[in-house]
């Protein structure tokens, strides 16, 4: 069997959660910091342009951040505020959409994570539910319930101007030790008012983003929102312990309005709990019934190119594992990161059998993305 029959499953069309996708193949987000200033140039419109050219179903933008002086996470992390940046996003859906592609934005706040010595306003303390960095250390005071509403209407502002340049759905970022999930935690959370207590009462900040981002989107267009249960200080961390903890977390966020589940984790084959296969995606579209994205070290491994050659390559992250739960259905998309940030002709090289020109992911080839 050669490359492109093996991958046909990754490139039937998909609908559902509001979107009408060509195949499965997603672009995650990958932070770049190639916006000087925080605006998006026309170079950052090529970059985009060259994966939807070569046959991405949808790209999720590099995080862009809201309008809050905390929120960035470097000088050149893109801005998602402010006439300028705004234009600048406004070029990139042209170009991905000229391309034949869809893409939607990802907003984000970086929260406690924020280092004051290198980020963009040394004024600005770093901002957590509790004030708490990610080893529970105190960087700065807890959130004020104003402060609190302030950030919620940040978030939905947002979303408004995503749909207004013509975005195609716009995604949260409540994963990875950020501000939503710090929230989430209970390292970074210990609140005892209504944004705290236990796994289900953490929930409730994301909850009224996502609502508020509902309202100002309108009913139909897609809310993606990515969450993680590993934190960069700790990979082994939980939110959830088990499919029952899973189920309780999950159901208040799908009924704010979430219409697809990004399920961040560090390998996609890895079983999320024991006793079951599947993994945190597996698990997501199972609890919730909405169509799930997976993501993890696809199509890293050393041995990538060979893994399309029968009886060859390594056997847990072989493109034959991924096809094979794309097909049973146990998530519906599949986010490709550093393999798509060094080769923008991931996807067509995939479709066409191509195996043998991949460009494989080094950290050199970092300094000259394209």
């Amino acid at each position: 069997m050669n490359l492109s029959q093996t991958a046909a499953a990754l490139f039937r069309p998909f609908e559902g959660g509001g979107l009408k996708l060509a195949n499965r193949i997603v672009m995650a987000p990958m932070t770049r910091s190639f916006s000087p200033g925080g605006i998006p140039g026309p170079d950052v419109a090529g970059y985009y342009r060259r994966r939807a050219e070569n046959g991405v179903g949808l790209i999720i933008t590099e995080g862009t951040v809201i309008n809050h002086p905390a929120a960035p996470a470097d000088y050149n992390v893109p801005h998602f505020y402010g006439e300028d940046a705004l234009a600048g996003w406004a070029r990139v859906v042209r170009e991905v959409h000229e391309a034949g592609g869809k893409i939607a934005p990802q907003i984000w706040h970086t929260g406690t994570a924020r280092m004051q010595e290198k980020f963009p306003d040394s004024k600005a303390d770093p901002i957590g539910p509790s004030g708490l960095g990610l080893t529970g250390e105190p960087v700065s005071e807890p959130l004020t319930t104003q402060e609190i509403r302030g950030l919620v209407q940040a978030y939905a502002q947002a979303a408004a101007d995503a749909k207004r340049l013509g975005f195609d759905a716009v995604e949260i970022h409540g994963a990875h030790g950020y501000l939503i999930d710090q929230f989430f935690w209970d390292v970074t959370n210990k609140r005892t008012d209504e944004y705290g207590g236990d796994l289900v009462g953490r929930t409730r900040f994301a909850v009224e983003v996502i609502e508020a981002v509902r309202a100002a989107v309108g009913p139909g267009f897609p809310i993606i929102f990515r969450f993680s249960q590993w934190k960069p200080v700790n990979y082994g961390a939980k939110l959830a312990a088990n499919p029952e903890e899973l189920e309780r977390f999950l159901a208040p966020l799908s009924a704010a309005g979430v219409d697809i589940f990004h399920a961040s984790t560090r390998r996609f084959w890895e079983p999320e709990f024991e006793g079951s296969d599947l993994n945190l995606a597996g698990w997501t579209r199972k609890l919730t019934g909405k169509p799930a994205i997976t993501v993890g070290s696809v199509g890293l491994n050393s041995e990538f190119t060979s893994l399309f050659e029968e009886g060859k390559g390594g056997e847990t992250a072989s493109l034959d594992n991924l096809i094979e739960r794309l097909t049973r259905d146990e998530f519906d998309l599949v986010a490709v990161g550093r393999a798509l940030l060094t080769d923008p002709t991931w996807a067509a090289k995939i479709r066409d059998g191509r195996a043998e020109e991949l460009q494989p992911f080094t950290r050199e080839a970092l300094a000259t993305l394209s």
